[in-house]
């Protein structure tokens, strides 16, 4: 008899919901592949795989839409041709997590590098300084979400920056971040004089990149509708998208920190843009 594992046991394996594993069933991404007298939903190993691809996907930012759209309609029966798919697949994606991997790897022998050097009161080497720290890997997604000028345009910002001038903008980017951290985490509301001084740093940090529309509409010197609902949409990509909401993790877990980011940027929005 195949072993499978019941909806409890996968949520605690994966990380997840049985909430949101019954919601996976009912879009029809990843049904059960058994339904138990109790009315408990079962999975065996196939529905472990595709459950597994469906969380490296989410992790790249795909939507459920999305992901159902690569990984077809789930089959009742495995047959070696689908094994062996699979297989090829995650290939791909094992790839990619290990191109990450080395990325991440680069960026922290490069950060500890940086650290050694303040405190040992040595010269900073800039060529060792952004090593990992490569800007254009997000460039099919800025033209797609804002067109080819937006990327180009930051780009050229980017790359006509000093090594200096760069190490700072990075610098307000961390202290921004660490900033909304421990605001989330000092459960203030939203809509707070102090949360909303950090909404009015964000957004003044937005308008200093080129190519964004927060920026476009400073050089306008006027009201834009574009820019609140650019504003509004960042805040909800924070939550949406594992990727940028990482970035306002909270010592609980999950996506706290990055919802109040959003709805910090939401009540500034509303009230400013």
């Amino acid at each position: 008899m195949r072993r499978d594992w019941s909806i409890q046991e996968i949520a605690r394996l994966a990380g997840t919901t049985s909430r949101t594993l019954r919601h996976y069933d009912d879009i029809g991404l990843l049904p059960p592949s058994r339904i138990a007298h109790n009315g408990y939903r079962h999975y065996d190993s196939a529905a472990l795989v595709r459950l597994q691809r469906i969380l490296l996907l989410r992790e790249l930012g795909l939507g459920l839409t999305q992901i159902a759209d690569v990984l077809g309609p789930p089959t009742d029966s495995v047959t070696q041709g689908a094994e062996q798919r699979e297989a090829r697949a995650l290939e791909t994606h094992l790839a990619l997590l290990r191109e990450e991997q080395t990325r991440l790897a680069r960026q922290i022998a490069s950060v500890e590098t940086t650290i050694t050097a303040l405190r040992g009161g040595e010269n900073l080497m800039a060529e060792n300084m952004f090593d990992g720290f490569d800007h254009t890997r997000h460039r099919e997604e800025v033209e797609e979400r804002w067109g080819a000028k937006a990327y180009a345009d930051s780009d050229s910002w980017w790359r006509g920056m000093t090594d200096a001038e760069r190490a700072d903008w990075q610098q307000r980017v961390s202290d921004l971040g660490r900033d909304w951290v421990a605001a989330a985490e000092s459960g203030i509301d939203p809509a707070s004089t102090e949360a909303q001084e950090l909404a009015r740093r964000h957004v003044e940090w937005l308008t200093g990149i080129p190519g964004t529309p927060a920026a476009a509409a400073r050089q306008a010197q006027g009201p834009d509708a574009s820019v609140k609902a650019y504003v509004v949409g960042l805040g909800e990509m924070y939550v949406a998208d594992p990727r940028f909401g990482a970035n306002y993790a909270t010592s609980s877990g999950g996506t706290h920190g990055a919802e109040f980011v959003r709805d910090a940027l939401r009540v500034y929005a509303e009230g400013n843009l």
